[in-house]
């Protein structure tokens, strides 16, 4: 943009100087004005938007519309006229202009409802013991598993989808003899897609009544195959599925973590106390797996409930004076929200102060989580947020990405809404009134520190 800058201030300028040099066409005469036309800048391109993110969030960006069923190609990171195209048919879609640049609210949107659907298939990226190979698996449509030598398969109850990773050893194999083979194996496969690279292939097509996909690859003299086998009438449900299992395909990892990081040995997050008898509602997985729970001034916490579904948790502090429940009665109507928690003690030089940030959320009172943009720092997972006016509209959680794609970036950390009804039928569920009081999210919110093994 600098350059474009550049470029149009020096035609502009030249000619400036161009029309201060016009001589006079004759002597005495009235000079000639010349007048020059402004350069307009060139409009940022939506592949010039793309390529100005990091990786990690191209990554994240592919992932995500592959999931909502707009992008059918690899999730790499690489800009792609695919790519820009599916953002604009995302766009068209939601009844808004397709520009191929996605704004804040947009972005948010795409994100939550690609992890809805994530989370409705029950997706997993999970090492198979057998062969060390990192795969993606929607354990929910298939989630018996076997395995043996071979390799290991997931099927669903029926038999309807069918996830198959096979190994077997060939001298001196080539990508172009492996598929050839396979394109012939089992007899009666009708082949309508091939891709025949130097390091891995691709087939697609019908296996006697289902659809099926098969990604394969080698080192040495060991084969990797991944075959995907689904009856037509799952064919909505199952393709973005299979493009995910695709791109998280990983037949050789190397040093490649599967799946989230592994948990901290000590997590902070943030709680918000909603009653004065010490009942605090914060974020279910940052309270997992602890063998201490800690609020700094208050001393223990037993965490006495959880919300699954929404990642929710409720822990219980006995014998605490002082508290301050914030009031969680009202309801927001508004979308530009206060996020108020503790941020992570590293991202505060150790300190401990509570500190509130700017997002925003797509809808408000829509029914379900919603994702909230930008997402806030470390240790605000289970802060509280408000409206412009102080009306409660939920808690804030920090959510895990999972990347359908090569895990060698960190995709940028997004964050839910949990909205505020679903909080307070989480807490009538476990018999605790909310009572009310200050409206000063400060004071009412505490650190949660878990230690773990």
């Amino acid at each position: 943009m600098r350059s474009v800058l550049s470029a149009t201030l020096l035609v502009a300028t030249m000619g400036a100087a161009h029309a201060q040099m016009t001589p006079p066409s004759t002597a005495g005469a009235k000079p000639k004005v010349v007048t020059t036309v402004p350069v307009r800048p060139a409009l940022q391109k939506p592949e010039d938007t793309a390529n100005a993110m990091a990786q990690a969030e191209r990554l994240a960006l592919q992932s995500d519309l592959a999931w909502v069923g707009e992008y059918n190609g690899a999730i790499t990171g690489d800009v792609s006229d695919r790519m820009v195209n599916a953002i604009k048919e995302f766009q068209k879609n939601r009844g808004g202009k397709p520009t191929g640049v996605l704004n804040p609210q947009e972005r948010g949107l795409l994100a939550d409802t690609a992890r809805r659907r994530q989370e409705n298939v029950g997706w997993k990226i999970v090492t198979e013991p057998a062969t060390g190979a990192r795969l993606g698996i929607p354990t929910k449509l298939a989630p018996q598993l076997t395995s043996d030598a071979s390799g290991a398969k997931w099927t669903s109850s029926t038999g309807t989808i069918q996830i198959q990773l096979t190994r077997r050893k060939e001298a001196s194999p080539t990508t172009a003899k492996l598929a050839e083979r396979e394109k012939k194996e089992p007899a009666g496969r009708t082949i309508d897609y091939t891709v025949v690279k130097p390091d891995f292939f691709v087939l697609s097509g019908m296996q006697g009544l289902k659809k099926f996909y098969l990604r394969g690859t080698f080192r040495g003299d060991e084969v990797r195959i991944l075959t995907i086998l689904y009856d037509q009438a799952t064919e909505n449900t199952v393709e973005p599925v299979v493009i995910a299992m695709s791109s998280a395909f990983n037949a050789f990892p190397s040093g490649v973590q599967a799946g989230p990081p592994p948990r901290k040995t000590v997590d902070y997050g943030t709680g918000v106390v909603v009653s004065d008898d010490g009942a605090v509602v914060t974020d279910r997985v940052v309270t997992d797996e602890c063998i201490a729970l800690t609020i700094p001034g208050y001393g223990h916490a037993d965490r006495v409930a959880e919300d699954k579904e929404h990642d929710l948790a409720l822990l219980r502090i006995y014998g605490a004076r002082g508290l301050k429940p914030l009031d969680i009665a009202g309801n927001a109507t508004k979308t530009a929200l206060d996020i108020t928690g503790i941020a992570d003690p590293q991202n505060q030089g150790g300190a401990a102060a509570a500190t509130s940030v700017k997002a925003s959320v797509a809808q408000i009172g829509g029914g379900g989580d919603a994702a909230l943009s930008p997402a806030p720092a470390l240790g605000f997972s289970g802060a509280v947020a408000v409206d412009s006016d102080g009306k409660f509209a939920g808690i804030a959680l920090l959510k895990p990405v999972l990347v359908a794609g090569p895990a060698n970036a960190t995709p940028p950390a997004q964050a839910a809404l949990v909205p505020a009804d679903t909080v307070r039928d989480f807490l009538k569920a476990n018999g605790v009134t909310p009572s009310g009081g200050t409206a000063d999210a400060k004071a009412a919110v505490v650190r949660v520190i878990c230690v773990r093994k």
